[in-house]
This record gives C-alpha cells, sequence and structure tokens, in this order.
C-alpha cells in the first residue's frame, strides 16, 4: 500500500480512536487497571417516583452496558489496526494474504479481512 493511502487509513483510525473514547467517557469510566476498558457509571434519577426512577435507571444502565460494549469492541479493533499499521500489515487480510480492498477499507478502516473472504464467512 502506497505511504499516502497508509497516513489517509491512519488519520481516520486515529480520529475514530479519539472520538470513541469521547463517546465512551461521557457515560462511563476507565479502568486504569484494564487496558481498554470502560465501566458504565450507573445513573442516578433525582425525584419523581421512587418506584418509577428506579426502574427508568435500571433500563437507562443496561442501555450504557450495551452501549459500553459495542464501543470498547470498536476501539479494540481500530487498536488492533494501528498496531497492523505499526508493523506494516496493515490492509492484508488475515485469511488469504492478500490486498484488502481500498474501497473496504475507505468504509472500514480496521477491516482485518478482504471482500472475497468475507463473502466466503457469510456463506458457512
Amino acid at each position: 500500500m502506497d505511504k499516502k493511502s497508509l497516513n489517509e487509513f491512519k488519520k481516520k483510525l486515529e480520529e475514530e480512536k479519539s472520538q470513541l473514547k469521547k463517546d465512551l467517557l461521557s457515560f462511563a469510566s476507565e479502568n486504569k487497571n484494564i487496558s481498554g476498558d470502560y465501566d458504565s457509571r450507573y445513573p442516578f434519577i433525582p425525584g419523581g417516583d421512587l418506584v418509577d426512577d428506579q426502574a427508568n435507571e435500571v433500563e437507562l444502565y443496561n442501555g450504557r452496558l450495551a452501549l459500553e460494549n459495542a464501543l470498547e469492541t470498536r476501539l479494540k479493533e481500530i487498536n488492533q489496526a494501528l498496531a497492523m499499521i505499526k508493523d506494516n500489515s496493515f490492509g492484508i487480510c488475515v485469511k488469504c494474504g492478500k490486498e484488502i480492498e481500498k474501497e473496504r477499507l475507505r468504509a472500514n478502516s480496521a477491516a482485518q479481512i478482504c471482500l472475497k473472504c468475507c463473502a466466503g464467512c457469510l456463506k458457512k
């Protein structure tokens, strides 16, 4: 892959990583003991009916946990892609060893599988 494209993907990945961290920190705290792990803060809804408030808090917390999991998963993918840039393996399919299509990387810069191998996974 040419250096210009590689720098373009690296910049895109770093921007997405920054946004993911910002999004996570809006409702979770970073776990200092485990890299890339965040802990959702339990919401507190003041006033009103105690039973309704508790139910709403639990519902909101469950939503936060699901979102936290999705964002952490994407952050892990981004970190893996950035590590692959460092070790010069970025843009190479981990299944077949061929170059991943630039169109695919533009759609998902953290992709590790080419379209052909990805289509093969869907058939199974």
